[in-house]
């Protein structure tokens, strides 16, 4: 009985018993396999599924800066010149594939030297597209370097790990994580750090560039319309690389001459919120945070006065807290509050052992730091 049974299924996969007119096991193994890396391919390009990134997504492709631009411009170039290049020689390939593909009972092809003319044709021509690139190449580089224009607006940026500082000199304004720019003006970054190798990138506005501790890499361009941009550390930094987030909120003249009236004032306590005031000042939250009128070195960064944790003058205006990986509302404030590691892996804000009291009173407070 089991020899019959294994007897009819050898027979029925045998090469003469599959139908000549249609393609093999072998074959239809492959196409599968190419759809299938075609398939993971495309959805490789979908956008991410948090909200935030369906309202701003992170793309290289849509630049809204003339330094993005340039960038954008030389990448069309080489794509172009790249494209015919990639269609003859995977065409060129497929064709000799095909036409010279393995038959039955087809003899051993007769053995040739190749063609010197043809060797030396697609030598020259890879080296020449490469000329034709390398001259924009280079003047992009040199367009998007250097010092920035006479009258942009300077930002120290300083990578810590896992968030930004940003601080405004001639404003006297420190924030973390959400950087405001003012449209149609220039605004030049100085890069550093204040532990390791990170990366400035906000894909929309320009490109990546490294920052290094004990040395200043700067970068420089205009936002040229109002929106919320995001950005993130794009150089691998330890536990919460991938949560080092931030984004950056371009505002019309309107916006931005209010962001800075209100950045500037110091921070208001109403009599509601003395409980969170008091907590903030003696259970340790100064040894690490600022807050103007509290501290009198706020509106210094932190690699000068050595605090570690961000500027909390106005945390209550922030769109987002803990590196910008949380949404501000009262809900992830007394989460972060109440267990940080937790929240973020690596998080050098250690558990407090707050009581629920104590959190609600602290929450109350930060929250109401506009």
């Amino acid at each position: 009985m089991k020899s019959d049974w294994r007897g009819r299924l050898t027979e029925t996969f045998t090469r003469e018993a599959w139908p000549r007119n249609r393609p093999g096991p072998l074959v239809l193994r492959q196409v599968a396999l190419i759809a299938i890396v075609m398939g993971v391919a495309l959805l490789a390009g979908c956008r991410g599924n948090g909200s935030q990134y369906l309202e701003f997504p992170q793309t290289t492709l849509e630049p809204t800066t003339d330094y993005g631009w340039k960038i954008q411009n030389l990448f069309e170039l080489i794509l172009w010149l790249a494209l015919p290049v990639f269609i003859l020689v995977e065409g060129g390939l497929l064709f000799i594939l095909w036409r010279f593909r393995a038959r039955p009972g087809q003899p051993r092809p007769r053995q040739i030297h190749g063609s010197t003319r043809l060797e030396v044709a697609w030598k020259i021509a890879p080296a020449l597209i490469l000329v034709i690139i390398a001259v924009p190449t280079v003047q992009t580089i040199f367009a998007i370097g250097g010092d920035p224009p006479p009258g942009s607006l300077e930002v120290d940026v300083i990578g810590h790990q896992w968030w930004w500082e940003f601080h405004y000199p001639s404003l006297g304004i420190v924030t973390a994580n959400e950087p405001h720019l003012p449209v149609g003006q220039n605004v030049g970054f100085n890069l550093r750090s204040d532990d390791v190798i990170h990366s400035f990138w906000f894909p929309r506005l320009g490109g990546k560039r490294d920052v290094v501790p004990n040395h200043t890499n700067h970068m420089w361009f205009m936002p040229e319309q109002p929106d919320v941009y995001l950005g993130q550390c794009a150089e691998f930094c330890g536990t919460s690389h991938a949560n080092m987030r931030m984004r950056a909120i371009a505002d019309s003249t309107a916006d931005w001459d209010r962001w800075v009236a209100a950045q500037k004032a110091p921070a208001v306590t109403a009599p509601e919120f003395a409980r969170g005031a008091e907590l903030f000042n003696t259970r340790g939250c100064t040894g690490c945070h600022n807050i103007v009128g509290i501290n009198a070195q706020a509106f210094q960064t932190n690699l000068e006065t050595g605090k570690i944790g961000p500027n909390l003058t106005h945390v209550g205006s922030r769109g987002t807290i803990a590196g910008g990986l949380f949404e501000n509302n009262p809900t992830a404030m007394a989460n972060w509050l109440r267990d940080p590691p937790t929240m973020k892996p690596g998080s050098l804000m250690p558990k407090l052992g707050l009581g629920e009291d104590d959190i609600a009173a602290l929450v109350a407070y930060l929250e109401s730091l506009k």
